[in-house]
């Protein structure tokens, strides 16, 4: 089979396939994006249920020069195809013994906010100040190198910083909850910065410690929600494809990646015809691609071990007849004890008794997502991916998902289900089926010091000279500012070996 060294393929339309195919089309070559949904956006998705319009997928917008940065490479302006607004407070956290505290981006207010906690306010500020500073220096390291450099390795991150910069600066010796809990006399203040984790779908007893750099961004780049609904950045994005020329071929699922030898050739699609390719980039999860689009066997799939699935969830999507006027846009809802949630979900793999749990009502920024005088709330405890061992049954979703709603009533939101006039939940299983994802994950590859030190599959495969990976189980990993970035770094990556 011929390839054409400036055509690339690029396997399905998610936020890190966008990105790539644009920062590529960009640099020359002919792209075409083949998606096997009806619409692009991978996980950024929506649904619209009697004049409800849910977001399915991502709720939080944080690091807009991420974005800004993949528009520019466009030639073009991001404010002429997506609008952020900010969102304030960031969040907010109902505690079960009955505190309620705002995350604020204005200093002074966050310092008055503090004052809620028992103890001396000065020393919850000083604590405050000092884990900011700490992250601050965490995001520094990390964005000079790991983002910006896009690096993909333990020997990559070695050779760009050095043993010194790399081991001394660098917060790896901890776990993200150790140095939480160095820097919080709070117990409330420790959940909180905890659950920062979030994220990327991982537990903070598990991942390193440089991982605090993710309370930084928030504080100092700001918390958005794109006008209109986030799927909106999913439009603006297939506008600014189609504007720089680029097919993209919706309804049109992969059957597997065509190879010869050490390259990959094109893509065959389910109804047997062929795109020839030069590159391929796919977006598809790295295990499931390599299992089922490249059929690898058992003994190549064993070296991905390290790359185990994030998390996943179940996701209800609630019309209330009534408003809730206690939540903010952003709100948490916390475990008696977090660390035994962390525990039951990542190390036992069971759906937690006492789940802590992120709420999202839209419509505190944007009205317009559900009808007058109703409320549209989106519900996401984080629960173990599917184990194929142990299966949970339908039955097992369901009970954990009336759970979680007892929970909520009891932390204020009296009569919740009394007032659902809509409902809609999507399971681990449905997650899969919809998009493809390793046992149904929803962040891609888990944040875990001892399985993978935190690194993500590698942007190029170690055995296809000429396939690429873009998404959230790839370098630098989950939510959409890194899979934006993970698909920009492809770009950089695939030119640079192609000597461009």
């Amino acid at each position: 089979m011929k390839t054409d060294k400036g055509n690339i393929v690029v396997i399905g339309a998610g936020l890190g396939g966008l990105s790539a195919a644009i920062s590529l089309r960009a640099k020359g070559y002919e792209i075409e994006i083949v998606e096997k949904n009806a619409q692009v956006g991978g996980k950024l998705n929506v649904q619209e249920i009697d004049g409800f319009t849910f977001d399915l997928g991502p709720s939080i917008f944080t690091l807009p020069q991420i974005f800004e940065d993949l528009f520019q490479r466009a030639g073009k302006k991001m404010s002429d195809y997506v609008e952020l607004t900010s969102v304030t407070p960031h969040w907010r956290n109902f505690f079960e013994d009955g505190l309620v505290l705002d995350l604020l981006e204005d200093p002074e207010e966050m310092r008055k906010e503090l004052g809620k906690l028992d103890g001396r306010a000065e020393d919850h500020w000083k604590d405050f100040q000092s884990f900011l500073a700490y992250g601050r220096n965490q995001y520094r390291i990390i964005d000079e190198g790991y983002f910006d450099a896009g690096l993909d390795s333990t020997w990559e991150m070695i050779r760009h910083y050095g043993l010194f910069g790399l081991f001394n600066g660098m917060d790896w010796k901890h776990s993200m909850s150790e140095s939480v809990a160095r820097h919080f006399r709070s117990q409330h203040l420790r959940w909180i910065f905890e659950y920062f984790i979030k994220y990327v779908g991982s537990s903070a007893k598990d991942a390193p410690g440089y991982m605090n750099m993710m309370s930084l961004i928030q504080f100092d780049h700001g918390l958005w929600y794109v006008k209109g609904g986030m799927y909106e950045l999913a439009r603006g994005l297939e506008r600014l494809a189609a504007d720089v020329g680029i097919k993209i071929r919706l309804n049109t699922p992969v059957r597997e990646i065509a190879k010869e030898g050490k390259r990959v050739t094109g893509v065959v699609l389910d109804d047997g015809s062929v795109l020839s390719a030069g590159h391929v980039v796919c977006n598809m999860e790295v295990i499931p691609a390599y299992k089922h689009l490249l059929k690898e066997d058992d003994r190549f799939m064993k070296k991905l071990d390290r790359f185990a699935p994030a998390c996943s969830g179940i996701v209800l999507h609630l019309g209330t007849d009534r408003i809730y006027p206690q939540l903010a846009h952003h709100n948490f809802f916390y475990s008696k004890d977090q660390s035994n949630h962390f525990d039951t979900v990542f190390q036992k793999g069971e759906l937690p008794p006492d789940p802590t749990i992120y709420l999202v009502a839209p419509t505190r920024t944007d009205p317009s997502k559900a009808p007058e005088g109703c409320d549209n709330i989106k519900i996401l405890p984080h629960i173990p991916p599917i184990d194929p061992e142990r299966p949970l049954s339908e039955s097992d979703y369901e009970a954990f998902a009336e759970r979680v709603l007892e929970k909520l009533e009891r932390m204020g939101l009296t009569d919740l289900r009394k007032h659902t006039v809509v409902r809609d939940m999507l399971t681990p299983v449905d997650i899969e089926k919809m998009y493809l994802s390793n046992r149904g994950s929803i962040y891609g590859v888990v944040s875990d010091w001892k399985k993978n030190k935190g690194f993500k599959a590698p942007k190029r495969s170690k055995k296809y000279a000429n396939l690429y990976f873009t998404g959230g189980s790839v370098n630098p990993g989950g939510g959409m500012p890194m899979a934006v970035l993970c698909g920009q770094k492809v770009c950089d990556r695939l030119v640079a070996h192609d000597g461009g």
